[in-house]
């Protein structure tokens, strides 16, 4: 009991210095205590509050009469106080009246102020948006200028910089909506810039090639003319007072010249405006489109290339056609080259190597082609230097041209070719108008006009008086003269090839090797062939091919100074000159050979025997007088051939020996023929000693020497075969021919027991007629019948010894 005692006063303790909130612990601290514990802290917490009654009473108590003195005090006051209301009252409203004025500036204050900091705002928002829209504006001026890259940049600081700052505005948004727009318009624009530029270039590459060529040429004739400047010793003075060479003042000169017209040549960049594929560069770089911007180029230039590369129908008739070839070619790939060097990626070495391989390929074969339709020498002479100043032209853009180099030697063939089938003309044309007769000369003059020409030399027509006659015809001069204009020609395609002298001369050398042993060798062949050319021809022809072979070595020394190259030092090829001539000698020979012999048939075709007659005329046949007299005055031609040295003497005299003993030959074996012809079926002995008569005289031209040189009865042998079977007949010999056949030492060792056969089978047919057609006396007919016996015999004899033959010779 004791003990609950102090804890109900910690209990009222903690009540009393608790907050109320936090007093239901303590509360709940009495019930949780022993039984009738709430009943004691009823009863301890009266007694507390009944002391707190009487403390406050006390309390009171003390300050009553303070209180009392305080209300006494206020009620003193309110009088002052209501006064006072009254007084503050007045002067409120006094106050409040005199206050509606200064709050109605304090609400214009503030709305000033207002106004003010939005002012301020908006300027800020303002300064902020202006650099935007001037950029935007920069943006659309630029557009309307067509300063399309620095539009792009301006794009790029407007979505870089500018619109993240103003990114909240509408205006903003349409801006950025409308900036991809903006670009493809650009893009578009540029491309069709890029076209333009495309057709642009297209027209004009033939003149920019042309200008390239130009430039080329130029620079490759100054060249020539720098290293064709020897270093004279002459010094002269310049207007400084510097001496100077005379080379060294003709190169300053030149230079001087040179450069002032490099000052009026244009260049590709003077004639074409390359800014529009600049700037689309640029623009498809900057819009991160440079791959798609370089296939399309590159894809459009090839198509042209290929456009470019495509020739014309006809243009092998003119060298018009081929310059204008050439030069868009080469402008196409002079652009190709100002692009690769003056843009980055746009197109590259191999690239352009690719094209340039691409194009040298289609190029050789369309002059390969149209090459081979031409068929003026001029022309392709032309061509080649197009091809010339086209190659270096290139090559100097740093292109491989040596494949052009060698089509050029495929071209020189060709152009050989022209060049024969045109000498060929001018031969024929130079054999055609020529008299075929010695040159005459009637004063020094003219004999000098006719070696300045021709290579001629003879000491014994030079001491002549004049008027005389040189061997040769006018065709050799002609054609000696056109031999050298050949090889000239031949030349001048052989220059600018960059090839050595040597290469040249042998070039030279087969070229006219060529001409002589084909075109002139053939030339000659058809003139000698032709119906009109008589023996007095071919005897001049053989003199002119003669002279000709002599010239032979003076060509090859005009070749030889042309071309600088010795033939002491440098092995070269020699003409074939010599056979060409020799061959047309030896034809020139058999067609007099074959000329005589057919002169000859038709003289034998004018014989008109009487083959029944029974009596000679006495005298020779009137064709054969012809003929015999025909064979004089031709030999008579030979002395004329050309016999200035032992040589030549020796080949005139064998010419002319070889022609006589040919026409003896073909004479005798015609008239053989004309005996043993098969439809000659009898032949009486009158006419046989007519036809001895004939043959007398043909003796008789033979031993009368119509050529000089025959050793004693040479000629005559041509004869022998007749001589010795017209004996037989004549003396009628059989007994001896038969017992001496087969011996060497026969007088008719060269009678053939057929050939005797034949005639003695008409002989004997034709006495046979004679006897039927004669009525004489009896002992006539008994000695025509005891000969006729003899001949069968004879008949039967010879025909065993044939027979025999044909045994041993199966």
């Amino acid at each position: 009991m004791a003990e609950s005692l102090p804890e109900h006063e910690r209990i009222l303790q903690e009540i009393e210095s608790t907050e109320t909130a936090c007093v239901g612990p303590t509360l709940r601290s009495v019930y949780d205590d022993q039984p009738n514990a709430h009943q004691k802290f009823m009863e301890k917490l009266d007694a507390c509050i009944r002391n707190h009654d009487r403390e406050i009473e006390k309390m009171c108590n003390f300050h009553h009469q303070g209180f009392v003195d305080a209300i006494t005090e206020l009620l003193k006051v309110r009088a002052d106080a209501e006064k006072l209301k009254v007084q503050v009252t007045d002067t409120n409203r006094r106050l409040q009246d005199a206050g509606k004025e200064v709050i109605a500036q304090t609400e214009e204050i503030i709305q000033c102020r207002l106004q003010q900091r939005n002012i301020t705002t908006v300027v800020e928002k303002l300064q902020l948006c202006l650099p935007v829209l001037e950029m935007y504006s920069k943006l659309k001026e630029q557009m309307n200028v067509k300063r399309y890259y620095s539009a792009l940049k301006t794009m790029e600081q407007l979505e870089n910089i500018c619109f993240p700052r103003v990114s909240q505005y509408r205006f903003c948004q349409i801006m950025i909506e409308n900036l991809p727009k903006l670009r493809e318009e650009i893009k578009e624009i540029s491309m069709s810039d890029l076209k333009d530029f495309l057709e642009s270039i297209r027209k004009h590459s033939d003149k920019i090639g042309e200008t390239a060529m130009k430039q080329a040429q130029q620079q490759k004739t100054f060249n020539a003319a720098l290293q064709k400047q020897s270093y004279g010793r002459n010094m002269y003075i310049n207007n400084d007072g510097v001496p100077e060479t005379r080379n060294e003042m003709v190169l300053k000169q030149n230079l001087e010249e040179e450069e002032e017209h490099e000052a009026e040549v244009l260049t590709a960049h003077d004639l074409v405006d390359f800014s529009p594929v600049y700037r689309c560069l640029h623009i498809y770089s900057v819009l991160a489109d440079a791959e798609t911007f370089e296939n399309y180029y590159r894809k459009q230039r090839r198509k042209q290339a290929r456009l470019v590369l495509q020739p014309q129908s006809n243009m092998h008739e003119t060298v018009e056609g081929y310059r204008r070839y050439f030069s868009q070619i080469v402008g196409f790939f002079v652009v190709e080259d100002h692009i690769l060097h003056v843009t980055q990626g746009l197109i590259t070495r191999a690239y352009t190597d690719e094209l340039w391989n691409m194009a040298l390929s289609k190029i050789i074969a369309v002059l390969r082609t149209h090459s081979s339709y031409c068929t003026d020498p001029d022309l392709v002479l032309e061509l080649k230097n197009l091809i010339v100043v086209f190659a270096d032209t290139l090559q100097g853009y740093g292109f491989p041209v040596n494949r052009l180099f060698d089509l050029l030697f495929e071209i020189r063939d060709q152009y050989n070719e022209t060049l024969l089938k045109k000498w060929a003309v001018l031969f024929r044309d130079i054999f055609e108008a020529d008299n075929y007769s010695p040159i005459p000369v009637s004063n020094e003059e003219e004999y000098k006009i006719v070696i300045s020409k021709f290579p001629f030399q003879d000491l014994e027509l030079d001491k002549q008086c004049f008027p005389k006659k040189l061997p040769m015809s006018q065709s050799v001069p002609q054609i000696y003269i056109q031999v050298k204009e050949f090889i000239y020609a031949s030349l001048k395609f052989s220059e600018s090839l960059h090839r050595s002298s040597t290469e040249i001369d042998d070039m030279l050398r087969k070229s006219t090797n060529l001409l002589l042993t084909r075109t002139l060798s053939n030339c000659l062949q058809n003139l000698i062939k032709k119906p009109h050319i008589g023996l007095t021809e071919l005897v001049q022809i053989i003199i002119n091919t003669t002279h000709l072979e002599q010239a032979c070595k003076y060509l090859e020394d005009f070749i030889t100074n042309i071309t600088n190259i010795s033939q002491e030092t440098v092995h070269t090829a020699r003409l074939y000159g010599l056979s060409t001539f020799k061959d047309a000698r030896h034809a020139a020979e058999g067609e007099i050979y074959t000329k005589l012999n057919q002169k000859i048939d038709e003289f034998i075709q004018l014989a008109d025997y009487d083959w029944s007659m029974t009596e000679p005329d006495g005298r020779a046949s009137g064709y054969l007088m012809d003929l015999i007299n025909f064979l004089r005055s031709t030999f008579q031609v030979f002395t004329h051939l050309p016999n200035n040295n032992n040589d030549h003497a020796a080949m005139s005299g064998k010419v002319a020996q070889t022609a006589c003993m040919s026409a003896c030959q073909h004479l005798s074996t015609s008239l053989m023929q004309m005996l043993l012809d098969n439809e000659l079926k009898q032949i009486s002995m009158g006419a046989i000693q007519q036809f001895n008569l004939d043959v007398i005289q043909c003796e008789l031209f033979a031993s009368s020497e119509p050529v000089p040189g025959f050793q004693g009865e040479t000629l005559q042998l041509a004869f022998i075969d007749l001589r010795q079977l017209l004996d037989l007949f004549m003396v009628w010999d059989w007994s001896t021919y038969l017992a001496d056949y087969g011996q060497p030492a026969s007088k008719y060792l060269r009678v053939n027991p057929s050939t005797a056969l034949a005639l003695l089978e008409k002989v004997h047919k034709g006495m046979k007629d004679l006897s039927k057609k004669n009525n004489i006396f009896a002992q006539f007919r008994k000695n025509d019948r005891d000969k006729q016996k003899l001949i069968e015999t004879v008949v039967r004899q010879l025909r065993g010894l044939v027979n025999g033959m044909a045994q041993q010779h199966p």
